[in-house]
């Protein structure tokens, strides 16, 4: 009998998917605060099935490769492009067939606490991860594409599994392993989606490191962009060594 347990209690139960005999005993129960509970319940299933069904359609193109027999498939993206400071990061991940964090998704559309712990769930979880790196030294020299681009070749030659087939967000990279460029990739791969994760996390996580180095520029917060307090630190203090010199306004406003 559910009317033996408080609503409280009923809510508690409902949190940690209770079996189905117990969702059809609730429907009989006559209190209001019991059917509130049950219909949040319901919603909360509705909700999770339809992240199932947008998780496989973003699963597609790996499945393809795997059902033609590439087992080992890597996402690959990049972060940072536009800021005037400090890096562009690239990850490369080759997830197991049966991945099944269903949050994962394009980072720029998660909340920062969400991407570190779908960070730390993803390095946990994938069968291999590889990170590349491009300095600003390295951005002046040959431009910010060719620096990405060098930056995602490196992170796929440090994963400790040969991919044998590449999907890369907008991109392609100087490499002999079939890859396919998909635009917005990291919105339509999970793999890519788990890329875009790391290296954006991993960004991060230095750029904190920068900040303790340059406290006056507040990367920490900025991460490297041109904000109102990023620029006026300019201003007073000049570049530092992870500058981008070829950017604006750095180029043409801050160095003499």
């Amino acid at each position: 009998m559910t009317s033996k347990l408080t609503i409280s209690m009923i809510k508690e139960i409902l949190e940690r998917e209770p079996d189905e005999d117990f969702v059809k005993r609730l429907r009989k129960d006559p209190r209001k605060g019991v059917q509130t509970q049950l219909n949040n319940y319901s919603k909360r299933l509705a909700k999770t099935e339809e992240k199932k069904i947008l998780f496989e359609k973003r699963f597609s193109f790996e499945k393809k490769f795997w059902n033609d027999g590439q087992t080992y498939v890597a996402g690959i993206d990049e972060a940072g492009r536009g800021p005037l400071a400090g890096p562009v990061i690239a990850a490369a991940v080759i997830l197991p067939h049966n991945f099944d964090l269903l949050e994962v998704n394009d980072s720029k559309q998660l909340s920062a606490q969400k991407r570190e712990n779908l960070y730390v769930k993803i390095l946990e979880r994938a069968l291999a991860v590889g990170v590349g790196f491009a300095d600003s030294a390295l951005i002046d020299e040959i431009n910010i594409y060719q620096a990405a681009r060098s930056a995602m070749k490196e992170a796929v030659e440090a994963l400790t599994i040969r991919p044998q087939q590449l999907i890369i967000d907008a991109m392609q990279i100087d490499t002999k392993i079939p890859q396919l460029k998909l635009i917005k990739a990291d919105a339509r791969s999970i793999s890519v989606a788990a890329a875009s994760i790391v290296a954006k996390v991993s960004r991060d996580h230095l750029m904190e490191y920068y900040d303790s180095l340059y406290p006056v520029y507040d990367f920490k917060d900025n991460n490297g962009y041109g904000t109102a307090k990023h620029l006026k630190a300019l201003e007073t203090y000049g570049v530092t060594p992870i500058h981008r010199k070829t950017f604006e306004p750095i180029k043409s406003q801050f160095l003499n």
